[in-house]
């Protein structure tokens, strides 16, 4: 698992993102569980994400966050990663970032992919 913190803020909220490899539905809720295990990611208002599984499809939940799952979906599906997912976490500082959100998912999302391209294959 690759965790990026804090990769960016805007308006009182603050985005992280993790990205892994993944082969099932448990796996992926394994990963999940192993992220909120973290301290402060388990205090974060939202957990988007979307995995591509070679076995079983595209997954994605928004987690209170309408329409988060789909774009990283997109984003995994362009860079053709199968067995990976990405999440993108975000703290929610009080003000409604209307289709901005949308920009800061995209960007964590990249980030998340660049972080896992760097490491190899």
């Amino acid at each position: 698992m690759i965790v990026l913190e804090d990769i960016l803020r805007d308006r009182g909220s603050r985005y992280a993102a993790a990205v892994g490899t993944v082969r099932s539905k448990a796996e992926i809720d394994a990963f999940l569980a192993s992220l909120r295990q973290r301290r402060k990611f388990d205090k974060a208002t939202h957990h988007s994400w979307a995995a591509l599984l070679a076995d079983g499809g595209p997954l994605k939940n928004d987690d209170g966050e309408a329409g988060a799952g789909a774009v990283i979906l997109k984003m995994l599906e362009r860079e053709a990663r199968p067995d990976t997912i990405v999440v993108v976490t975000r703290w929610y500082g009080g003000t409604h970032l209307g289709g901005d959100r949308f920009a800061h998912i995209v960007t964590c999302t990249r980030a998340a992919l660049a972080a896992l391209r760097a490491s190899g294959p």
